[in-house]
């Protein structure tokens, strides 16, 4: 018998490319969620990767996300239903506080991000695992609901917004590729939604997500 106590919650890793649906999505399934974005590391970091040939910031490396503070938040939540997460403002590029999170004794709830393919083998080591989805919509659609949202939110300026719009557009396919290697199921957001019904009712999907050899 083991020694461990159960695990009581289990997450959702929720991926896709940036502007393809994820919080929106999330909102909807009425569970709780984790934003995985407020683990994106400050501005001002050494470690920040940059787009090749220029001097932009590359948001839309792993490397630009602390993904071991983003573990431990989805492992504590996992365990005791709370932890305190960073606030990150991305027009500022910085953590401006912190925050509680509380979700209770919910069995399921949701962790989404554009990174949260990278932590679907950590989490299913630490038996927290409950399914992994990548959201597609298409390039086009992406890049103009993306654009938009930026543009709304002030997230960065407008030539930078362009920039990073036009080359995640191009490269979306392999965006989504990498993501569904890492062991992400690739769907929209019908079949999203019914894997989380699906999840949230203790069932597991018809094939547990492992990722590419």
């Amino acid at each position: 018998m083991s020694s461990h106590p159960p695990i009581p919650t289990r997450v959702v890793l929720l991926c896709g490319p940036s502007g393809s649906g994820k919080s929106l999505l999330a909102a909807h399934s009425g569970l709780p969620v984790l934003r995985l974005d407020d683990f994106y590391k400050e501005g001002d970091d050494p470690t920040l990767p940059q787009v090749l040939g220029s001097s932009d910031i590359d948001w839309d490396h792993p490397d630009s996300w602390d993904a071991d503070t983003a573990v431990a938040a989805i492992e504590r939540l996992c365990r005791t239903g709370r932890t305190t997460v960073p606030v990150y403002d991305l027009s500022l590029s910085a953590r401006t506080g912190e925050e509680p999170v509380d979700i209770g004794r919910t069995p399921l709830f949701i962790a989404e991000g554009i990174f949260a393919a990278e932590i679907i083998t950590r989490c299913r080591e630490l038996g927290v695992l409950a399914d992994a989805l990548c959201l597609s919509r298409g390039p086009v659609k992406t890049f103009r609901r993306r654009f938009l949202r930026d543009l709304k939110e002030g997230r960065k300026s407008v030539p930078f917004l362009l920039r990073r719009g036009w080359r995640l557009m191009r490269a979306e396919r392999s965006i989504v590729a990498r993501q569904a290697a890492l062991g992400a199921h690739a769907c929209d957001k019908k079949e999203a939604l019914g894997r989380l019904a699906a999840a949230a009712a203790g069932r597991r999907p018809a094939a547990d997500p492992t990722p590419t050899p």
